[in-house]
């Protein structure tokens, strides 16, 4: 059988730039190259496009941009003819494309963004599409559709840097301790636990720092428990991951090193809890429009509820990121995995 051409996205303009460094080595090293052969295309902090061909390992030590490696590249939206432009020395080389996978974290990239451009293209594209993506992006519209599907959500309002006068009265009705987020971005960054009034007013500043709109969240007591999801009409669930917290939140730090904190696979709840939760992430899951796979966070609080907390359609992905672990601690390798998000894309 011919292999497969398929695009692997990296980089990107974002703060997650160096977490998609580590997702896009494992991707390409986890790949099966008996089926796929990967297109390597690295997207720099300034948003260069380029095609690199240089030692894989390269990308993950962040040494990858250079002119000894890399060419100058562009996506062609001609549908006739779908593929990669490289200009190289002997001019423009065209490499086609099967699939597109965007393995870019947070903004400029995970949030619809990038994902548009290879369906103008006409190019297969590897997980969520255009509206999904920026849907599970912007927390306050994804609970919102939540919340239509019969999950329960957290109090929240949105406040704009015009609004934020309001903020202080907001937060008086929702309670302390309460959060403070970006409404569009990812790896917990801009993120701040208020305990007090007093702390509020830099939490906001930090918030704007990442975008424009800022959602003060209530607390849910209880624990945050992961669960992946993958597919497009008949879907396959993973086992629940717990997060375990000595103190404070998930916050970048934690995420990615796990100095303070444990996850367990699988989650330490009852089989009909287990169960509910499930059903609970493919309902949202669905509400959101997602294809391919994504990872849909819920806290159990103290009384027993399940209530949403994000969508995160391109989760951390190296084999030992939460995504991975949950789908083999039902069966199902790393590599396996690539492959089965690969196939939904290239089959339609």
């Amino acid at each position: 059988m011919k292999k497969l051409n398929i695009a692997v996205i990296f980089g990107g303009c974002s703060p997650e730039y160096s977490v998609s460094l580590e997702s896009a080595h494992a991707v390409i090293t986890h790949m099966d190259r008996t089926k796929y052969s990967p297109v390597l295309v690295g997207i720099s902090p300034k948003g260069n496009w380029l095609h690199f061909t240089g030692a894989v390992e390269k990308i993950k030590q962040d040494t990858w941009n250079n002119p000894d490696d890399c060419a100058p590249a562009l996506v062609s939206p001609d549908r006739d003819a779908p593929g990669l432009l490289v200009q190289t020395t002997a001019g423009v080389e065209k490499i086609s494309l099967d699939a597109a996978f965007p393995v870019l974290h947070g903004r400029n990239g995970e949030d619809g963004t990038v994902q548009g451009l290879f369906e103008l293209a006409g190019i297969p594209l590897v997980g969520c599409g255009v509206l999904a993506s920026a849907l599970c992006m912007d927390k306050d519209r994804a609970h919102k559709l939540a919340q239509a599907a019969g999950i329960t959500i957290p109090f929240s309002t949105v406040l704009t840097k015009k609004a934020r006068k309001d903020a202080f009265a907001h937060a008086e009705k929702l309670g302390y301790p309460l959060f403070v987020k970006p409404v569009r971005a990812g790896s917990s960054y801009g993120i701040t636990r208020v305990a007090e009034r007093g702390e509020l007013s830099a939490a906001m500043e930090l918030a704007f720092e990442y975008d424009d709109h800022i959602i003060l969240e209530e607390a849910i007591s209880g624990f945050e428990v992961g669960c992946a999801v993958l597919g497009n009409d008949t879907l396959t669930v993973g086992e629940l991951d717990e997060i375990e917290l000595a103190d404070g939140f998930f916050d970048f730090t934690e995420k990615y090193t796990l100095k303070t904190s444990a996850i367990h696979v699988p989650a330490r709840i009852s089989p009909a809890k287990t169960a509910e939760m499930k059903e609970a992430a493919q309902r949202i899951y669905k509400a959101l429009g997602c294809q391919g796979f994504a990872r849909v966070d819920m806290f159990l609080d103290k009384a027993g509820r399940v209530v949403f907390n994000e969508v995160n359609t391109v989760p951390g992905f190296t084999a030992h990121s939460r995504y991975p672990s949950m789908m083999k601690a039902v069966g199902m390798s790393f590599e396996q995995v690539i492959s089965n998000v690969i196939e939904l894309a290239v089959s339609g």
